[in-house]
């Protein structure tokens, strides 16, 4: 395998980048081509046409319940052409955090190249500003259990398709960081033993650690949180070189036993450091001193944990990671000096076939107030016809058997990277909060918390975690937010205050109104004890997900029984909003 420099990745990237349409046109091509004998496009009269013209007349827009079927039959085992033109022998699974439940998706060759193509590239440009040389990165990444369907079709997910695979392995190894921590913790079967070793091994390997990296924000929180419970049994394995009591699976305990020597002199600077820390503020650059920044996907859902990683971080700059779903790749982070709330995607025109649906809001409701979902769409446009500060819905159609497949992402268009549009995310266009004429997203809610959050600061408290319900067992239903905070120290003057602030912080025009007419009850808080989002945690990796790609629910339906038991369970205090009067 030939491996290129940063600037050879890059010049490749500008080269692609400067006629993004015509590759456009190409990268249909060549998947329609390869795919041409798909039960799925012949049932809509393709006949082996591979312009863009006779393929948007012929194959419809379509979301995931629109082919779940097709999905269904691979995973019965079912080897015919059905999706794509080879039988798909391996399927992802989601983390079924977002529409609660888990999703599989067709995962092939064609898709682990693009995702090697995506690291490639933004890693090319994150080296440029931050070279890291031959040092090794602390990864907090943790694989899933490889099973297999009842038809005998291997599947996990995203991320342990990758890190499983030889070929992303070879192709990764000499333009990243070698990870501290050796295979058997990553794929360990007990994750709070794996993040325990993982804390370890980068500890061990302090000096030589250039960047830190996990694939979510919520997984490097959970991290250093963790650190701050455990620090002292680390030094004391240090010290003595024998490892904890509390890992007992024996793969993970030989690998890492492999490099456990006795190093009284690093424990004691590490006791000093953690002793010193004033509420852990600056934790990574103490003890990682070399450590140039912090890797991760910090958009969308994992905004919320920016406040906790900047407060670990201290100095450290966050770089927020490429832009992607368990169905494909979209963009890089070609521009990593970007804050996480200004990061943009470039869209690599070669990896997948992109369509953007233009949404526009009504008149007299202005895009600024609210990412509710009330939007005028028109006809799809194509990658390049695309307008700076507009908004768009993304629409995919890949090597692995997805056609014009909306993903259900809204995205502004920030600028152009020569032909190429510059992505900024805004929201998931799945509806969090209804109950009648309003909707609000996950991003309205975020708005919501982070503004009451505000009233917790004189009392030195933060959200830890948060999620939502509609509550329809009274009339007329309400919301419910859920708050796990960071001790139980918060008056009921500065809850009620809380709730008010969040009730009023809704502006989507259908809840305000509706407030007024009390056909919306009044907004509650209910207080959780600490813990309970680890307890949500655990119980969707007790379904065979992976910590690294887990993503707390903002929504909690009244199906999700598990989930809702969990958190009433640990209802400490519930406050009702009194901003409408009612």
């Amino acid at each position: 395998m030939t491996i290129c420099s940063s600037d050879e990745i890059i010049d490749e990237f500008e080269l692609l980048t400067r006629d993004a349409g015509r590759v456009q046109q190409d990268t249909l091509r060549k998947i329609l081509e390869l795919n041409a004998d798909a039960e799925y496009l012949n049932r809509f009269n393709l006949e082996r046409r591979t312009d863009s013209k006779s393929f948007k007349s012929c194959i419809p827009l379509c979301v995931h319940s629109d082919i779940e079927s097709y999905i269904q039959r691979i995973v019965d085992g079912d080897n015919s052409l059905v999706l794509t033109g080879k039988p798909i022998t391996s399927l992802s699974v989601s983390s079924g955090t977002t529409q609660g439940k888990p999703k599989f998706l067709p995962f092939n060759d064609e898709l682990l190249e693009s995702t090697i193509q995506i690291f490639r590239t933004s890693y090319a440009f994150r080296n440029r500003k931050y070279p890291i040389g031959n040092g090794k990165a602390l990864q907090f990444v943790y694989g899933s259990k490889q099973v297999f369907t009842q038809g005998g079709i291997l599947a996990t997910t995203a991320t342990t398709n990758l890190y499983r695979s030889w070929r992303f392995k070879e192709a990764m190894k000499d333009i990243m960081s070698q990870c501290c921590s050796p295979d058997e913790v990553i794929f360990g079967p007990d994750f709070h033993q794996s993040l325990y070793c993982h804390l370890l091994c980068g500890l061990i390997y302090s000096d030589e650690v250039q960047f830190v990296f996990s694939p979510f924000a919520h997984s490097l929180v959970h991290a250093f949180h963790t650190l701050e419970e455990v620090w002292e049994d680390l030094c004391a394995d240090i010290r003595d070189g024998v490892l904890s009591k509390q890992v007992t699976t024996p793969s993970i305990r030989q690998a890492v036993s492999k490099i456990l020597r006795p190093n009284p002199e690093l424990a004691s600077s590490i006791y000093s450091k953690c002793h010193n820390l004033s509420n852990w503020y600056g934790v990574i650059p103490a003890l990682w001193p070399n450590a140039k920044y912090i890797y991760g996907i910090m958009t969308g859902s994992m905004e919320p944990y920016l406040k906790k990683l900047r407060h670990y971080a201290g100095h450290l700059p966050l770089m927020s990671a490429d832009y992607g779903a368990s169905e494909g790749w979209v963009g890089s982070n070609v521009n990593p000096t970007l804050p996480p709330e200004e990061v943009t995607y470039a869209v690599l025109p070669n990896i997948a076939y992109f369509e953007f649906i233009p949404l526009e809001k009504p008149k007299g409701e202005e895009m600024e107030n609210s990412s509710s979902i009330h939007y005028i769409e028109s006809e799809p446009v194509g990658l390049t016809e695309v307008q700076v500060g507009k908004i768009y819905e993304v629409v995919i159609t890949n090597f692995a058997g997805l056609y014009r497949y909306r993903l259900g992402d809204i995205v502004k268009i920030a600028g152009f990277h020569n032909s190429t549009p510059e992505l900024q995310f805004i929201c998931r266009r799945s509806l969090v909060l209804s109950i009648n004429i309003d909707k609000n997203t996950e991003k309205d809610l975020q708005l919501a918390v982070e503004e009451a959050e505000k009233l917790l600061a004189e009392e030195k408290l933060e959200v830890v975690d948060f999620t939502s319900l509609v509550d329809r067992s009274s009339d007329p239903g309400h919301y419910v937010i859920f708050w796990e905070l960071s001790s139980g120290n918060a008056s009921e003057e500065v809850l009620s205050s809380c709730a008010n602030s969040m009730d009023l912080a809704f502006v989507d025009a259908g809840y305000v109104g509706s407030r007024k007419i009390k056909t919306i009850g009044a907004l509650e808080l209910r207080v959780l004890r600490k813990g309970t989002f680890g307890q949500v945690m655990n119980h969707y990796l007790s379904l065979g997900g992976a910590v690294s790609q887990f993503k707390t629910p903002r929504f909690v339906s009244q199906s999700n029984s598990k989930v809702l038991q969990i958190l009433n369970r640990n209802v400490t205090q519930s406050y009702f909003s009194s901003a409408y009067g009612i």
